[in-house]
């Protein structure tokens, strides 16, 4: 998606990728997102781990509290999609492996 890709987006991303601690992070969003932006995020990530885990629809709107839509929206990026999900996944399975 080149229309997506800025200067101004990649000095973000390297700010976020520069970010070193969990408590970083919450300090960061709260300044630069609402709240309801940043439990948006969590959510969407939510369905992902659990879409991919196989999952019903049902059952992640009524886990997670998001509509068909917001499922449907995240199944077709894990799908058809730039591929950060998919690639977040590995990364957090990578992780809790290491546990």
């Amino acid at each position: 998606m080149a229309t997506f890709r800025s200067k101004s987006l990649d000095r973000l991303f390297e700010i976020i990728l520069g970010l070193e601690t969990v408590e970083d992070c919450y300090n960061f969003f709260e300044d630069i997102c609402t709240i309801n932006e940043v439990q948006d995020m969590a959510q969407r990530f939510d369905v992902a781990v659990l879409l991919d885990e196989g999952k019903n629809y049902q059952a992640i709107s009524k886990e997670v509290n998001v509509s068909t839509a917001t499922i449907s929206r995240v199944s077709r990026c894990l799908n058809y999609g730039s591929g950060g999900y998919r690639s977040a996944l590995l990364k957090l399975k990578a992780k809790e492996e290491k546990k």
